[in-house]
């Protein structure tokens, strides 16, 4: 397969963004519980609670590329789901997340909470469903890495999840909360994530959205659009993608920094950031917007990507994050791709970067 860059043409970068958060941590107020993690220079220091909250699910990959689902033979079976990525991601950084969500009673719910257990992910915010089971989704990988989803989830536990089964002590320890936008579909689940969104907000706590626009779970298009937007200015820091960026601006040109700006930069927004295929992710605050370049890489699934305010800090986090999506497109399978701090670190000085640039707003 020909080299290509991270963040390829309609990748989802699940972890880009949180990563990102974790690098900076300036951006979190001094609330919340924390943990105690070593820095680069063997120090310790307080490492913010992420709390990460919506569905986790299993992901069945063809264990060849370039194949439809008709076609593949054999699978190999990952534990996925975007906000379940992020928490995990976050934990083999050496960081400190909690997971929050339902699956079910089932050989595959409780294969899913152990992984957390395992990857030192709090899981005390798991629900197990024992009339729904753990959803499933299986993912084709075709030529160039990209993937195209079938999901079975009619209903899966994960969307039953109600306000009475939150663990809002659990989110008041936290310091970021981080969704996405896939628990909005159906209820019950959707108020349970509107409960639980407008509790952190109260709390203080920074909120972190990655839509992740799956068109296929939308009734329609356009209750995709609404249902996104929805909750759109309750966010501090926001990820999308450009054909999200497309989508949510009807047809709008997603490479113009006016757009962004104009159609979805709002008063609260600290940060917005655009995965921006082969070309790396661009940044957006109030005051300053720019590039930072991907690493090139063999992609091989780019499921979880990047499920990766000082200007120069700013720079440094996103060569990080970016560091970490490029690891993780390497192997088949969101969770089981994640990197550790230390291979990332060890990746950086080895990976060939793309330019970067900076633009301040007068």
């Amino acid at each position: 397969m020909s080299r290509l860059n991270l963040f390829h043409k309609h990748s989802r970068c699940f972890i880009c963004l949180i990563l990102l958060l974790f690098s900076l941590s300036s951006l979190v107020s001094q609330r919340g519980s924390v943990s105690m993690a070593k820095n680069d220079s063997g120090n310790w220091e307080k490492s913010p609670f992420i709390i990460c909250f919506g569905e986790m699910l299993i992901d069945f990959v063809p264990t060849v590329s370039g194949v439809s689902l008709a076609e593949a033979t054999a699978f190999k079976k990952a534990a996925g789901g975007a906000p379940a990525n992020v928490a995990v991601g976050i934990a083999r950084l050496g960081g400190s997340s909690a997971f929050i969500g339902k699956v079910g009673d089932d050989e595959f719910g409780h294969m899913l909470s152990n992984i957390l257990k395992i990857n030192n992910v709090d899981y005390s915010g798991v629900c197990f469903d024992t009339g729904a089971r753990t959803a499933l989704a299986f993912v084709t990988l075709r030529a160039d890495g990209e993937r195209e989803f079938m999901f079975y989830r009619n209903p899966s536990a994960d969307m039953l999840l109600k306000e009475s089964e939150l663990d809002f002590h659990l989110i008041k320890k936290g310091s970021i909360f981080h969704y996405g936008s896939i628990s909005l579909i159906e209820e019950p689940c959707r108020s349970t994530h509107l409960a639980a969104l407008k509790f952190a907000k109260k709390e203080g706590l920074l909120l972190s959205y990655d839509p992740n626009l799956r068109l296929p779970l939308w009734p329609s298009a356009d209750a995709a659009r609404e249902g996104i937007k929805s909750i759109w200015e309750y966010a501090d820091v926001i990820k999308v993608s450009e054909q999200e960026i497309s989508f949510l601006t009807g047809d709008e040109d997603p490479y113009s920094d006016e757009v962004v700006y104009n159609k979805l930069f709002h008063d609260n927004l600290k940060l917005l950031v655009v995965t921006e295929g082969e070309k790396g992710c661009r940044y957006y605050t109030k005051k300053f917007h720019g590039r930072v370049g991907g690493f090139r890489v063999n992609a091989v699934d780019t499921t979880g990507a990047g499920d990766s305010f000082d200007e120069k800090k700013l720079k440094e986090a996103f060569v990080f994050a970016n560091a970490c999506g490029a690891i993780t497109v390497t192997g088949r399978g969101a969770i089981p791709s994640l990197p550790t701090k230390e291979a990332v670190l060890d990746f950086i000085p080895k990976g060939i970067e793309q330019p970067h640039s900076l633009c301040l707003i007068s």
